[in-house]
């Protein structure tokens, strides 16, 4: 079951959003992690059940990625795998599997990056570092 946001909830978490896009294009991630927690506050009761958290958690997380603060980034996008439509989306996975790389969880990593890689396949590599990549070619056959 899929709850939809009162309209004028949505909107404005629509608009923090944009900000908070706009804030991290620019390499503004604490600005811009600041506006996705504003929007995530908007939420009613119980955030992860919303579909919004999801992307919320995914783009707090990413905030925490591009500043490379791993374990703020490791929690962030284990809450986003909680949330509707979180579980299995590869692009949460491949970065789960960066986290725990980052964290030298390989065994982890491994198995976040091979859930990434059989979602969304080679191509969810390209955006980022070629070391994820390289380093599940020596973990599963590609």
């Amino acid at each position: 079951m899929s709850l939809e946001l009162d309209p004028s909830i949505h909107d404005k978490i629509v608009v923090l959003s944009k900000e908070g896009d706009d804030l991290s294009n620019g390499a503004h991630y604490s600005e811009a992690r600041a506006k996705y927690i504003e929007a995530l506050k908007l939420l009613p009761d119980h955030p992860s059940n919303w579909e919004a958290a999801t992307w919320l958690f995914v783009a707090i997380g990413d905030t925490h990625f591009l500043s490379e603060n791993f374990e703020k980034m490791m929690k962030a996008f284990s809450n986003a795998v909680q949330c509707p439509g979180g579980l299995g989306n590869p692009f949460i996975h491949l970065r789960l599997g960066q986290a725990y790389w980052e964290l030298n969880e390989l065994d982890k990593s491994a198995d976040e990056l091979t859930r990434a890689y059989m979602g969304g396949g080679m191509d969810i590599f390209m955006e980022d570092d070629p070391k994820y990549l390289e380093f599940l070619e020596t973990r599963i056959e590609m």
